[in-house]
């Protein structure tokens, strides 16, 4: 997800966008532990998302 998508969804939105990342987050690393993961790149890629999420709300809180 790109930082103008994320701007353009409403704090609770962004909330529940970061959530459903986080859940997603911890399946993919429960699949790479058990050595089904296949796509190992999607774990930086749900990371980076989260990251920007959190950093698009930061910057609406100052």
């Amino acid at each position: 997800m790109k930082v103008k998508e994320i701007k353009e969804l409403t704090t609770a939105e962004m909330i529940q966008k970061e959530k459903e990342y986080k859940e997603e987050l911890f399946n993919l690393r429960f699949q790479l532990a058990t050595g089904q993961l296949e796509n190992t790149a999607r774990i930086n890629e749900v990371r980076k998302s989260i990251a920007r999420i959190k950093t698009v709300l930061r910057g609406q809180e100052k």
